[in-house]
């Protein structure tokens, strides 16, 4: 009955966006920039059921030529990208120019909600889809009213407002619902299904998901394909086992989960098939979603989930704070509502959650983003409830995905956007992803027992790199049991190379500068973050001419709208084969953090790297407890749970060229020096400079 009044309302909505299509090319009811927009929208809208039949017929008769499905997919993301976007609605700037202020912001956002009509048809997800067809010809009618003069220019900028504040309020249970189902519940299969029952050989697998699809993604399948089965084997395998390890040296007992969270770039289906294998041997089933579409599950402009191409980088940055134009107290009650209930309902395949493995990916040329003065931005009072709402919807799944209960892993492989050296690239990253495991469990463990006599780490720049911090560590009681240091391995965070604490907040102090990094998709030039017991009292870039310009991209982007963050972790990274690997390939501004993280000291602002699991014991190989487990923000969970976390983790690592020196200072005042001029000198650790 549900899917029939599905149905009945999305055809009738149909026929109603034929009619105003043709009124706004024949009668123009509206004023022409009116026309215009609606016009454009309409015609996407009515592509879209185009091809909503198409996939209809496709699943009886079989799929059309590459060539058609390549002009389908060119259609269905022509209009944001490349030089197109400029003259599209889509484009904030391009909507305020036409529009004006107001009411260009209100209609670029519907437009920008209407593109997740691509995944609507694709999953058949009408419960979203039509409420959106829905408001647009609620939009239409109140322009058709403004020009009728049944409506005054301040009652239509009211009027569409609310209308667009009620579509995303009123169908938080149904979007935000979905988005919670999506990431526990295995029976939601769309993407599962592609991967496993189609042909890879045969890339036109590539176009049933709905995602933008280039040349890229075409070479990636095909250089796939290329491998042997041994090889794509122990691909997968580095992933799944390391993801088991986790499980093990936490001790978690994986036997009592049945799911595992999948995400991925679109291309590298041959590894996911693999690795879905894999993870059902150990008796998991895999939850593969998509990135979020819709302005009540995303989270700015990153992607969470699995994705193809960008059509658009730029787009998705103009749109990354959409939700200023509806994110009130209310909304955020509202959806944390939603969220209570959603979990409740489905807690017991919450409980069964085991957690995220993350495929990334890396090649791409760095984007510089435009701040455009037209896109919506958060206003002070709506920062406020944006972490308010991040950090309570977090308490939340904890409730019912328990931290202690879960873990994840993470891998990094190249894309054809590398470059010419693509294929040599990706078979060293192979090699990289599969080092020797006891070796660097050895010079690892020279590195932390030479760090566990300190009661500070000092660390220095060189060549130009302003770096000086001194980082305070936790007294430990026993140093034959207890250790401050993780001896991170290939487990859960693949590559293996590092050895990372929670520091103590107190007494950490300085300045981190690096040249050059690229953090949460976005680039920064001349980074510089200045810390007091452990907290950011300031922070400076040189991206834009603007200092105004500059502190909001920190903010927004590296501190996600807090004031300040603490230092979450301190590390040091070992991987000297990638990082000789990325010298010579001259790569190493292509890199994901992931493997950037490896190659020098990191630190991350934000919560530590044991967030909302720290009473979970974790041990190294050498049988120390780890118990550098909190900070004294985190500690404030067992009193004050709303103060004790900030749902953001960002490593900002400086890499061995710009490193003057790591040293190691004892409460007496003797110094260990680790790392002097990029070289590792501590005694058990000479092994590492021979990638240098």
């Amino acid at each position: 009955m549900e899917y029939s009044i599905l149905e009945e309302r999305y055809q009738l909505s149909m026929e109603r966006i034929q009619e105003l299509s043709e009124e706004c090319r024949e009668t123009l009811t509206l004023r022409k920039e009116a026309a215009a927009y609606f016009k454009e929208q309409a015609a996407f809208i009515l592509f879209l059921d185009e091809v909503r039949r198409g996939l209809a017929k496709e699943k009886k008769e079989g799929l059309p030529s590459m060539e058609v499905l390549k002009r389908r997919n060119e259609k269905l993301y022509e209009a944001i990208a490349g030089p197109a976007y400029e003259k599209s609605f889509a484009n904030p700037a391009y909507a305020v120019q036409v529009m004006g202020e107001k009411i260009g912001r209100m209609l670029s956002f519907l437009a920008a909600e209407l593109r997740g009509g691509i995944a609507y048809i694709y999953e058949a997800r009408m419960e979203e889809w039509v409420p959106c067809l829905e408001v647009f010809i609620e939009t239409y009618n109140l322009f058709e009213a403004e020009q009728t003069g049944e409506l005054m220019e301040e009652t239509l900028l009211s009027e569409l407002k609310e209308a667009l504040y009620y579509y995303v309020s009123d169908y938080c249970d149904v979007t935000v619902a979905r988005r919670i189902r999506e990431q526990v519940d295995p029976s939601l299969d769309f993407a599962v299904r592609i991967v496993m029952n189609s042909d890879l050989s045969d890339l036109r697998y590539l176009y049933q998901f709905g995602e933008y699809i280039t040349e890229c993604e075409e070479t990636t399948a095909r250089f796939l394909n290329s491998l042997s089965e041994e090889t794509v084997t122990q691909m997968a395998s580095a992933f799944t086992e390391g993801y088991r390890r986790g499980f093990e040296l936490a001790g978690i007992d994986l036997k009592k989960k049945k799911t595992a969270e999948l995400r991925y770039c679109v291309g590298f289906e041959r590894i996911l098939r693999k690795v879905i294998e894999q993870f059902a041997a150990m008796g998991l089933s895999p939850v593969v979603f998509r990135a979020a579409v819709g302005v009540a599950n995303k989270r700015q402009h990153l992607k969470i989930g699995y994705y193809g191409a960008y059509a658009n980088r730029q787009y998705e940055y103009d749109h990354r704070f959409d939700s200023a134009l509806f994110l009130d107290k209310a909304f955020k009650e509202r959806k944390l509502s939603v969220m209570r209930v959603t979990y409740e309902e489905y807690k017991d395949l919450a409980a069964v959650y085991a957690g995220p493995a993350v495929m990334e990916t890396f090649g791409e040329e760095p984007f510089s983003y435009e701040n455009k003065p037209e896109a919506y931005r958060l206003n002070e009072k709506q920062k406020r409830l944006s972490v308010e709402l991040s950090s309570q919807s977090a308490e939340l799944v904890n409730q019912y995905i328990r931290g202690e209960e879960r873990s994840f892993a993470i891998i990094s492989w190249p894309t054809p956007q590398i470059g010419a050296d693509f294929s040599e690239i990706f078979k060293e990253m192979i090699r990289i992803n599969t080092l020797d495991y006891e070796e660097y469990k050895a010079i690892q463990s020279a590195l932390i027992d030479a760090l566990d006599e300190g009661e500070f780490v000092e660390v220095t720049g060189t060549s130009g790199n302003r770096t000086s911090l001194r980082i305070a560590l936790h007294p430990l009681s026993d140093r034959e049991r207890e250790t401050n240091f993780e001896n991170c391995l290939a487990d859960v965070n693949i590559p293996l190379g590092e050895v990372f604490t929670s520091p103590r907040l107190s007494g950490t102090m300085g300045v981190l500068h690096v040249s050059q990094i690229y953090l949460n998709e976005v680039e920064y030039q001349d980074l510089e973050l200045t810390f007091r017991d452990g907290m950011t009292v300031s922070g400076i870039c040189r991206n834009y001419e603007s200092e105004e310009e500059n502190r909001k991209l920190i903010e927004e982007n590296l501190l996600c709208n807090h004031k300040s963050l603490p230092m979450g972790e301190f590390a040091i990274g070992t991987n000297t084969a990638a990082y000789a690997m990325a010298r010579k390939y001259d790569i190493l501004s292509r890199l994901k953090i992931l493997v950037i993280e490896k190659m020098g000291p990191h630190f991350a602002i934000g919560d530590t790297c044991y967030s909302h699991s720290e009473e979970v014991k974790v041990y190294n190989p050498d049988g120390k407890e780890v118990t550098a487990r909190d900070n004294e923000c985190s500690i404030r969970r067992k009193e004050h749970p709303e103060e004790a976390y900030f749902n953001c983790h960002t490593d900002i690592t400086i890499p061995y060229d710009e490193l003057g020196e790591i040293a190691v200072i004892q409460p007496d005042g003797v110094r260990t020096t680790l790392i002097k001029s990029g070289r590792f000198v501590l005694p058990g650790t000479e092994k590492l400079n021979e990638n240098l």
